[in-house]
C-alpha cells in the first residue's frame, strides 16, 4: 500500500471513452494518478495505456456501477495499492439512446414508457452513483481534500425543463434520463450536507452537449470541453463551492 506520494488519486467510473476518458486525461495532464473505471476491462486498460502513452500515469479497474461485488472489489484494490481516493467521478451513465434490452422499446415518453427502462436508468445513473460513492467514501475520508463530482445534466434542470418559452423546451418529454438527473441533482446535495463537515465538497455538474456515443455524436462540444468543468470541480480548493449544480458558465439553476 503506498500512502505516502503526493500525486493525487482519482477515479472516474466510465471512463473508457466520451467526457469520463478526457476527463481522466485532463487530470493525468495536471500530474493526478487516475483510474479508469470501465465495465469492460479491455477498454479500460486501452484507454489507460493512451493516458499512459501521453505521459501520464493511469490503471484500469473494472468496474460496473450496477455491480456491487464488483464495487467492492475496486474499493478493496484501490485501497491495497494507494490507501486512499482524492478524487471521485462520478461519470458513468444512461441515455435514452441505449438500448437495454433489444426487444424492448427505449421510448421514454412518460405515458408510454417501459419500466424496465425506468428501473434501469435509475439503477446507473442513481444507484450507482449511491453504491459506488459510498464504498469509495472510506478512502475518501482519508485524503487531504476530498472531492466528488456527480455528472449531471441540464435535462436533470426543473427550471430549465420546465420552461415551455426555455431552450429546452423541444426535448422530448422523459420518465426516465431527465428525471435521474434531478434525482441525482438532489442526491448531491444531500451527500454535500452530511460531508461538509468532514471537509468533502460535492458537487454535480452539466458538462453541456458533448459530442459522444449516448446521443448518437449530435452533440456540439467535444470531449475535452465537456470534461473542463468537471476537473475544474475536481481539484476546487478548500474555500470551493459544496452543494451546488454548475456549468462551464457557472451555477446553473435547479
Amino acid at each position: 500500500m503506498n500512502t505516502t506520494t503526493n500525486q493525487q488519486i482519482a477515479l472516474v467510473t466510465g471512463a473508457n471513452k466520451g467526457i469520463g476518458r478526457a476527463a481522466a486525461g485532463q487530470l493525468a495532464e495536471l500530474g493526478a494518478t487516475v483510474l479508469i473505471g470501465a465495465r469492460n476491462a479491455e477498454r479500460g486498460e486501452e484507454a489507460a495505456a493512451a493516458v499512459r502513452a501521453s505521459g501520464g500515469v493511469a490503471h484500469a479497474v473494472a468496474l460496473d456501477v450496477t455491480d456491487p461485488a464488483g464495487i467492492r472489489a475496486a474499493a478493496q484494490q484501490t485501497e491495497e495499492r494507494f490507501g486512499r481516493l482524492d478524487i471521485l467521478i462520478n461519470n458513468a451513465g444512461m441515455t435514452s439512446y441505449q438500448q437495454v434490452d433489444p426487444d424492448k422499446a427505449v421510448d421514454q415518453i412518460p405515458s408510454t414508457v417501459d419500466l424496465d427502462m425506468v428501473r434501469a436508468v435509475f439503477e446507473t445513473n442513481v444507484f450507482g452513483v449511491i453504491a459506488v460513492t459510498n464504498a469509495f467514501l472510506p478512502l475518501l475520508r482519508r485524503s487531504a481534500a476530498p472531492r466528488v463530482v456527480n455528472v449531471s445534466s441540464h435535462a436533470g434542470s426543473l427550471t430549465l425543463i420546465g420552461d415551455p418559452d426555455g431552450p429546452f423546451a423541444a426535448l422530448l418529454p422523459s420518465a426516465a434520463y431527465s428525471p435521474s438527473k434531478t434525482a441525482l441533482n438532489a442526491l448531491t446535495v444531500n451527500y454535500a450536507n452530511e460531508l461538509r463537515k468532514d471537509g468533502i465538497l460535492v458537487n454535480a455538474v452539466a458538462p453541456g452537449y458533448v459530442d459522444t456515443d449516448s446521443n448518437n455524436h449530435t452533440g456540439f462540444l467535444t470531449p475535452a470541453q465537456g470534461a473542463a468543468v468537471l476537473v475544474r470541480l475536481a481539484t476546487l480548493g478548500a474555500d470551493g463551492p459544496t452543494g451546488g449544480f454548475f456549468t462551464a458558465d457557472g451555477p446553473a439553476p435547479w
